[in-house]
């Protein structure tokens, strides 16, 4: 008897916070009707968390400290300039870049020191030495004894490497060409005073 007098009781409570629940539910507004016309329920609902990453494309993004510092304007631009390098000379020539300058440096003025090649490449002695032995390795260059002192070397263009150096310089060409498309004349050239003044060094021909 005890037993069905409690069974009864805890069908009571079940009932009563049932009818509790569906009551307070049907007391609380809806979301859809707190929310006013032009602010979706889900941007509501996203209101007090976190903030999420934007959906930007690369060229949309913010870039803070970035957007004063040169360097960073370089490396971007050095992306395309490198590209266009490998197309016309570097892939056609097997040339890079550091063995491409230093031909154009003895092609412009003929036999160099090491010590000069050194200083206008911005080199080390040991990074100069491996560069030489490799160009020379291939036929494009030799060294000869300085006939005005004989304690230094002249590092001379072969016929072979004199060759490569004017079929390079021609095709460097149409690769300035193509970067000019960005640029005016005038630009190019203050381009390159610039970059000469930031290097320290005064741009010749």
């Amino acid at each position: 008897m005890q037993q069905g007098t409690e069974a009864g009781a805890a069908t009571r409570r079940t009932r009563s916070s049932t009818r509790a629940r569906a009551s307070d539910a049907q007391s609380r507004p809806a979301l859809s009707s707190l929310v006013p016309a032009d602010r979706p329920a889900e941007r509501i609902a996203d209101e007090g968390m976190p903030d999420q990453p934007a959906a930007r494309t690369a060229s949309e993004l913010r870039l803070g400290a970035l957007g004063d510092l040169i360097g960073y304007h370089i490396a971007q631009a050095a992306v395309v300039t490198y590209g266009s390098f490998d197309q016309h000379l570097g892939k056609p020539f097997g040339l890079r870049k550091v063995e491409f300058s230093l031909l154009m440096l003895l092609l412009a003025n003929g036999p160099l020191t090491p010590s000069q090649l050194a200083r206008t490449l911005t080199l080390t002695a040991p990074t100069l030495t491996m560069l030489l032995d490799r160009l020379q390795a291939r036929g494009l260059l030799r060294r000869e004894r300085n006939p005005s002192d004989g304690r230094s070397q002249h590092i001379v263009l072969t016929v072979k490497g004199r060759r490569l150096a004017e079929d390079s310089a021609a095709a460097a060409q149409p690769m300035e060409e193509e970067l000019l498309q960005r640029l005016t004349p005038a630009e190019h050239a203050m381009l390159i005073e610039l970059l000469a003044r930031l290097a320290g060094k005064a741009p010749t021909r």
